[in-house]
């Protein structure tokens, strides 16, 4: 299993040697029950598949508890944010998505972690746009929970 490393950069312009590469694995955090329920009283969605851990364990496909699937994507930022450091970079903001699927839920107490690859960069005004392939891998398992093209607004 491949260890988690961070890229740091001097300049955003920098990043320009590392489009098509992996820029770094985030550390493995553990997805658990508080979570899934803050998660789900905030984005106010309380299915029962996410909040009742006796009605999944008897009803579920997985037999416990999955956490949704947009939390796992809202960490997306976090673990690009964690692996990727560019010095002269005052704020990075959310862009936007493309191309997000979930092939793999997340059980309750799993570790995840995320794979990130930067596959675009342009200059714009300010800094630059960048696009990162994330793969939010769960931990012991084949499939990944989510994939998706991150886009970050870079300024400097």
């Amino acid at each position: 299993m491949e260890k988690a490393f961070k890229t740091k950069v001097d300049k955003v312009s920098d990043l320009t040697s590392y489009v098509g590469k992996i820029v770094g694995i985030s550390e493995w955090i553990q997805i658990e029950q508080k979570n899934i329920n803050s998660f789900a009283d905030g984005t106010l969605d309380q299915q029962w598949i996410y909040t009742d851990p006796v009605a999944a364990a008897d009803h579920s496909p997985y037999g416990t508890v999955v956490a949704q699937g947009f939390l796992i994507l809202s960490l997306i930022p976090k673990f690009t944010y964690d692996v990727l450091h560019i010095q002269d970079v005052e704020m990075g903001l959310n862009y936007g998505l493309d191309h997000v699927r979930f092939p793999q839920a997340v059980p309750v107490d799993s570790y995840i972690r995320g794979k990130v690859e930067l596959t675009g960069y342009e200059i714009v005004d300010g800094g630059a746009r960048i696009k990162v392939h994330v793969t939010t891998e769960i931990k012991d398992e084949e499939k990944p929970a989510c994939v998706a093209e991150f886009i970050v607004q870079l300024y400097n």
